[in-house]
C-alpha cells in the first residue's frame, strides 16, 4: 500500500511539474509571441506530422530487433513481433508511471516467449547503457559541427552568470566552486561511513550493473549488427526532426544542425518529466532562438514534435493491447493441450 502511494505521488509530481513548465513557457512569452504561437499552430500542417510518426515507429522497431540480438546469447530466440509489441508497450506504459514501461517490457516478453524475467532486465542494463553513450556521443557531434554558434549560446549563460556591468562576479564564481567541492567531500563521506548500508549498496549495485552492460557488448557474437542497429535508431531520431521541420514553413529552412541540438537537448527534456510534458516544449522554445527562430513559433513547434512523439507511442500502444492475446492465441492454446 505504501509502494502505491509513494508511486502515485511520484507520479503526480512529475505530472504536475510538467503542466508547470507549460503554463511558465506560455506565460513567459510576449504578446508579439504570444501571437505567433496561435498563427503558428493554426497554419501548421497537420498531415506532415504523419511522416515523423512513421520514422519513429521504424526506430522503435530495430530497437526491438536490437533487443533480440541482446536476448538470443541467453539461449532464448523470441519472435520479433512479440519482441516489437513489448517495446512499443513499454513505451506505452512509461507514460503512465515513471519506469513502469521497462518493467512491463520484460514482464510481457516473458509471458508469451516464456523466458525468465530477471534474465530480460539484464539486457535492459546493457540498453540503458548504450543509449547513454549515444547520447553522450551526440552531445558531442552537436558542438563539434556548430561550435560557434553553441559557444555564444553558453557564452551568453556564462557571461549572465559570472558578470555584472562589465566586472567579474568572483564571490558567484567563489560560491558555485565552494558547493561543488563541498558535494564532493559530502558524498564521498556519506558513502565512506555508510558503505555497509542497504541504499549505498543499491547505489554500488546499480553502478557496477551499469559498468557491466557496457562491457558485456563486447562479448555479443553479432556486435556488428548490434552497432550498425544502434547507429541506425539514433539516426533516425535526428532524421524524425528534420522530417518535423516540414510541418511548420517558420522552420522548415533549418538544417540538421539544428535537429541535433533538438535530439541533444530534447532527449534530456523527456526523462525530466511524466512523457517529458511540460520540459520538451520549453527545451526546443528555448533552443530554437538560436538558430534565428521566435520563441512562439518555437514553442508551438515543440508541441508538435512533442505530439509526433508521444502520438505514435500511445496509439501503436493500443493496438498492441489488442493484438497481443490474438497473435498469441495459437501459442497459447498448443501449451495448454500439451499440459492436458
Amino acid at each position: 500500500m505504501r509502494k502505491k502511494i509513494l508511486n502515485a505521488l511520484q507520479y503526480a509530481f512529475f505530472l504536475g511539474l510538467g503542466f508547470f513548465l507549460l503554463w511558465l513557457s506560455a506565460g513567459n512569452l510576449s504578446e508579439e509571441n504570444k501571437r505567433f504561437l496561435k498563427l503558428s499552430l493554426q497554419n501548421a500542417e497537420y498531415v506532415a506530422v504523419a511522416l515523423p510518426m512513421l520514422i519513429l515507429l521504424l526506430s522503435h522497431y530495430i530497437r526491438a530487433l536490437r533487443w533480440r540480438v541482446l536476448i538470443k546469447p541467453l539461449g532464448y530466440a523470441p519472435r520479433t513481433i512479440n519482441t516489437f509489441f513489448a517495446t512499443m508497450l513499454g513505451y506505452f506504459f512509461n507514460l503512465m508511471v515513471p519506469r513502469l514501461g521497462e518493467v512491463m517490457k520484460c514482464t510481457i516478453l516473458a509471458k508469451h516467449e516464456k523466458i525468465p524475467a530477471d534474465k530480460l532486465i539484464g539486457t535492459m542494463v546493457t540498453e540503458r547503457a548504450c543509449d547513454f553513450i549515444c547520447l553522450v556521443l551526440v552531445f558531442f557531434i552537436t558542438i563539434f559541427i556548430q561550435f560557434e554558434r553553441i559557444h555564444s549560446y553558453a557564452s551568453g549563460w556564462i557571461h549572465t552568470l559570472f558578470y555584472d556591468n562589465g566586472g567579474f562576479k568572483i564571490t558567484r564564481l567563489s560560491i558555485i566552486l565552494g558547493a561543488l567541492i563541498f558535494i564532493a567531500f559530502l558524498l564521498r563521506w556519506i558513502f565512506r561511513k555508510y558503505a555497509s548500508s542497504k541504499w549505498a549498496q543499491k547505489i554500488l549495485q546499480l553502478l557496477k550493473g551499469i559498468w557491466a552492460g557496457i562491457s558485456s557488448i563486447r562479448h555479443l557474437k553479432n556486435k556488428w549488427i548490434f552497432l550498425a542497429q544502434t547507429i541506425a535508431i539514433w539516426s533516425l531520431y535526428i532524421l524524425s526532426a528534420k522530417a518535423g521541420l516540414l510541418t511548420m514553413e517558420a522552420v522548415s529552412h533549418l538544417g540538421f544542425d539544428a535537429c541535433f541540438s533538438i535530439i541533444s537537448f530534447g532527449s534530456l527534456a523527456m526523462i525530466a518529466t511524466q512523457g517529458g510534458i511540460g520540459a520538451y516544449q520549453l527545451t526546443i522554445q528555448k533552443l530554437l532562438p538560436i538558430y534565428g527562430i521566435a520563441e512562439g513559433p518555437a514553442l508551438a513547434f515543440g508541441w508538435i514534435l512533442w505530439i509526433a512523439q508521444t502520438g505514435i507511442v500511445i496509439f501503436a500502444g493500443i493496438i498492441c493491447l489488442i493484438l497481443l492475446p490474438v497473435i498469441n492465441r495459437d501459442k497459447h492454446e498448443i501449451s495448454t493441450a500439451h499440459s492436458a
